[in-house]
């Protein structure tokens, strides 16, 4: 393993979603994370989250399985879990379980609501998190329902960025105080954070409620997505004067338009007219024409084509793994380098390395692997 993170142990309950992702995002930089999870299970070689990751199964409600957990926690910098509040207490693996005997541990907890609040114990998704904190209501066309984008915004925008901040933070401090903490990561607290800016557009009396009226949300013509003639669709977003220049210029359009860049009421007519614009040519010939400029246009892309992108591919942001295509660690450091990453392993794929180094027999290895259902 390569990387700024070398040398840091971090144990992941087996989980879904952002808790997983910001495993591997901190794995990728050379931590070395180990799954906790349930069951023996072959490779996945698709299941991107599990990369560089080592894996131990087993069964948590049995006093061996039980005592290698403890074991593996106590020797851990991080403890990383997405359950809902109460569990890892049940299990008798809580936070208090390990003050005394590993007081630095970091036990990061993974919830959409938080560890409390009237909605704690409930279940949720990524659209519900977004749904209370204004960030849904703001996305979409105006008429109809907002649309969810995708579920990147609460479970990993709020939720795994948040959590790998909350973690490092944590780990900063701890080179103070010695001690480690329970960080309480909630995916409706991470969005809430994001839409700062939002606050602040609102407050200055900028953001209209109304979806697809605002400069971000679609409403400004300068600052969307269109049809070409081949129907596919380009972006663009020159919210500055000189880069709407720019794309005034190269686009062919009307120079009253330089003027009337920010005047809402001139919106609605001027996106009608880029709708036309925009139709009269292919996406291959308008990225051709905004080709290296600073019109702030970008064809868009579907998901298989993203590696061949010529900026994607002259960065290498893809990677593969047995034919797997898939992001390349980021971000990028230039004296400790992350190295390539591993494939995934299957469930209780390291049980006998692991369980061997934390001084378990042959004899007790065994009958932990019996024990797992």
């Amino acid at each position: 393993m390569r990387g700024p993170l070398v040398g840091l142990k971090i144990i992941e309950m087996l989980g879904l979603g952002p808790a997983p992702l910001a495993g591997q995002l901190l794995a990728d930089l050379g931590a070395e994370v180990t799954i906790i999870d349930r069951k023996f299970d072959n490779v996945d070689p698709t299941d991107i989250h599990r990369r560089n990751k080592k894996s131990l199964a087993l069964n948590l409600k049995t006093k061996l399985g039980h005592a290698a957990a403890k074991i593996l926690i106590n020797k851990a910098d991080i403890l990383i879990e997405g359950f809902r509040p109460g569990v890892m207490e049940k299990l008798q693996l809580g936070p208090e379980k390990f003050k005394k005997s590993n007081p630095g541990l970091i036990f990061a907890r993974m919830t959409g609501w938080g560890q409390d609040g009237p909605f704690s114990n409930t279940a949720g998704h990524d659209i519900n998190y977004l749904a209370i904190t204004g960030a849904l209501h703001a996305i979409g066309p105006k008429k109809g329902p907002p649309i969810p984008p995708l579920n990147l915004a609460a479970d990993y925008g709020g939720g795994s960025m948040f959590l790998i901040f909350g973690i490092l933070a944590a780990l900063y401090e701890r080179e103070r105080s010695g001690l480690g903490q329970v960080v309480d990561v909630a995916m409706v607290d991470g969005v809430a954070a994001m839409m700062s800016v939002f606050h602040t557009s609102f407050a200055r009396g900028d953001f209209v409620e109304k979806r697809a009226s605002n400069m971000l949300d679609g409403g400004a013509p300068y600052y969307r997505c269109y049809t070409t003639l081949d129907e596919k669709s380009i972006s663009i977003g020159p919210i500055e004067p000189k880069f709407f220049a720019e794309f005034v210029k190269l686009a062919e359009l009307p120079e009253h338009l330089l003027r009337e860049q920010n005047i809402r009421e001139f919106w609605e007519d001027q996106q009608v007219l880029l709708e036309k614009v925009f139709k009269t040519k292919t996406l291959s010939e308008w990225s051709q024409i905004f080709n290296n400029s600073d019109a702030c246009a970008m064809p868009i892309i579907p998901l298989s084509e993203v590696p061949l992108n010529k900026h994607n591919k002259a960065r290498n942001a893809y990677i593969k793994i047995n034919e797997v295509v898939q992001p390349a660690p980021a971000p990028r450091f230039g004296r400790t380098p992350a190295g390539y990453p591993n494939a995934p392993v299957g469930s209780g794929a390291n049980n006998k390395e692991i369980l061997s180094e934390i001084g378990f027999s042959n004899k007790d290895i065994d009958k932990i692997s019996s024990e797992i259902n």
